[in-house]
């Protein structure tokens, strides 16, 4: 899928469901960190998971896991801008920057990106809305309680639902407010970002309330500590977990899913689609 094609999947009432392939360019992420630190390797796995069904491209050179620290703007361009060519040069797949810097973003979108991915909904840099507006790109907004830093340190809500609910809307009418169009906007609930193991089996199984905003919603539940930690697994060991969240994101209305294995989901979401749009009646 190109900027294009995914431009008019975001007009269309009628939306089919698309796989977003992770890709960190970091030394440290929680699942894959270092594994595709090399931009040749991480230009192949891009192109390998193209392949496998991935409709977006999603890089990031700083890692947002638990109690992570920040990297410089540099650092973080130097690793996220070449992958970002050399997908490029052989591919017009849509790529999202996954950022809360403008400038990385900026740069990302001025060599081929296409797509603003912003964890922190635009509160780190009030200029990401700018940036947005400029190359007249999509935005994905999530909710975070905190900083990676500590935004697992003891995370509350007095109503997490309706919280998570009433911040997306304010940071909607504040991208609007910037000039973002309503159309452009993609909203996640942020799974495991400054949430509980059971506030995580919470979201997931009110993911509706979520599409009911009328925007696009995205799930990025896989291989996450909630799965880890329910079933006592690592991370690697997760997929059947982060399976079974996804089919219910699917069932509850989401529409792209952030994923590190995208052959599986692929598979799984192809079936489950199947299953949802048959129309035979037993008689």
């Amino acid at each position: 899928m190109n900027i294009k094609q995914f431009n008019d999947w975001l007009s269309s009432d009628k939306k089919q469901s698309l796989i977003m392939g992770i890709l960190n360019v970091t030394p440290d992420s929680f699942s894959d960190g270092g594994q595709y630190f090399d931009k040749n390797v991480a230009v192949e796995h891009a192109l390998a998971m193209i392949r496998n069904g991935a409709n977006i491209i999603d890089i990031g050179g700083e890692s947002t896991r638990p109690f992570s620290d920040p990297v410089s703007l540099d650092e973080e361009i130097s690793r996220v801008i070449p992958v970002i060519k050399g997908i490029r040069e052989k591919s017009d797949v849509c790529i999202s920057i996954d950022t809360t810097k403008s400038m990385v973003a900026s740069e990302a979108l001025h060599v081929g990106a296409s797509i603003i991915n912003d964890v922190s909904a635009m509160e780190v840099d009030p200029f990401m809305a700018d940036i947005a507006v400029k190359f007249d790109c999509p935005i994905i907004i999530m909710h975070m309680k905190g900083t990676p830093k500590n935004m697992q340190d003891n995370p509350t809500y007095e109503s997490l639902i309706s919280d998570i609910k009433n911040y997306l809307i304010k940071r909607i009418d504040y991208a609007v407010s910037k000039g973002v169009h309503r159309k452009k906007i993609i909203i996640d609930p942020g799974i495991g970002f400054g949430k509980t193991v059971e506030n995580n089996f919470e979201i997931i199984n009110n993911l509706n309330h979520f599409v009911k905003l009328n925007f696009p919603v995205l799930l990025g539940a896989s291989r996450k500590s909630f799965i880890g930690i329910a079933l006592n697994l690592p991370e690697n060991e997760r997929l059947e977990g982060s399976l079974a969240a996804n089919i219910i994101g699917l069932q509850q209305g989401v529409k792209i899913f952030r994923v590190h294995d995208v052959a599986e989901t692929y598979k799984a979401l192809f079936i489950a689609n199947k299953i949802y749009n048959s129309n035979h009646l037993i008689s």
